[in-house]
């Protein structure tokens, strides 16, 4: 059985340790990256699981830190899921091709740390999604399938893409949309996997709530391009590292929803960015589910039988006091 990892600071010191009940088992190796604990303290967290000997610490007496940590690449997959494509206004089969994009990694932050929201934000969305934690240098184009999967991601964690459309849309910049900081509350566990697990990947339960309110719940099953079919792919693009993260998209239960027409308007190059903003605001002006100061955002992704569990992801949106050039 894979292994619940917890990042986490007390007295202004980061350390890694394997959730155990209520509490951190801590680990004795100090690792600086994600990937630094993936070369040395695996190994050294699968040993406390199954000795259950370690330093404890009570898992509400700490801060507890995004597993996936800088510098890393942060490689997004967008309208993934059917029910997304058709709320965004665009057809809801299978693409014929993977949409592929980028999220900065200073957007990281903590499962419970405040998601700020720019001044001039007015269309703040969440996007609940998998996240997969690259176990191995790629350097080369590789054939990834379901049976090696396992030599490729290393672990699983909960990711929120949140995003400003008002941003990503009429400017055409998903980048700039979705890269403002706190804008990628990650964790709070970094899910070790078994290699026998990696199956469980295509049967995850994603769930998304606004208070209290369920906003978005799918199964991984529905992925439209895959884990295996995605790393193929970016293998023959690009490198990826030990410790990278693969964002692999959201469901649908977003607050953005448009029309083909609406969405046609907004993405075209031959329409003037003020007019698009104009019309995006005012198509989405009567909308509810656009996130508000002091609306709390909760997501949890979980096998049905509970073998494997995220955790449970909690955080605030809250004003920034600062007015950004946008």
């Amino acid at each position: 059985m894979g292994i619940q990892i917890v990042r986490f600071e007390k007295e202004g010191k980061d350390q890694w340790g394997v959730v155990s009940g209520e509490k951190i088992l801590v680990l004795n190796g100090s690792y600086s990256t994600l990937a630094g604990f993936l070369e040395e303290g695996a190994e050294e967290a699968r040993n406390i699981k199954q000795q259950g000997k370690a330093e404890s610490i009570l898992i509400n007496e700490v801060k507890i830190l995004s597993p996936v940590t800088k510098p890393a690449r942060i490689v997004c997959q967008g309208a993934n899921y059917s029910s997304h494509r058709a709320e965004a206004g665009l057809e809801a089969a299978r693409p014929p091709f993977n949409m592929i994009f980028s999220k900065s990694d200073s957007s990281l932050c903590g499962a419970y740390s405040d998601i700020v929201r720019p001044k001039q934000v007015q269309l703040l969305d969440y996007e609940i999604e998998l996240g997969l934690v690259i176990g191995t240098d790629i350097s080369e184009a590789a054939q990834v399938t379901d049976e090696n999967l396992h030599k490729y991601v290393a672990g699983l964690v909960i990711v929120n893409d949140v995003s400003a459309r008002d941003i990503q849309l009429p400017q055409g910049q998903w980048l700039k949309g979705k890269s403002y900081r706190t804008f990628g509350p990650t964790g709070p566990y970094f899910y070790l996997l078994d290699e026998e697990e990696i199956p469980l990947i295509h049967d995850l339960e994603v769930n998304l709530w606004v208070n209290n309110e369920l906003r978005q719940s799918a199964n991984t099953s529905q992925l439209l391009y895959k884990p295996a079919e995605t790393l193929t792919e970016l293998s023959e693009i690009m490198d990826l590292s030990k410790g990278d993260l693969i964002i692999t998209g959201t469901t649908g239960g977003v607050a953005l929803n448009l029309s083909t027409e609406v969405m046609g308007k907004v993405s075209s190059l031959a329409v003037p960015g003020q007019e698009k903003l104009d019309l995006l605001v005012e198509n989405q002006r009567t909308s509810e589910k656009y996130l508000r100061d002091g609306d709390i955002i909760r997501c949890t992704i979980k096998s049905l039988d509970g073998r494997i569990d995220l955790g449970e992801q909690v955080n605030k949106v809250v004003p920034s006091q600062v007015l950004l050039n946008t």
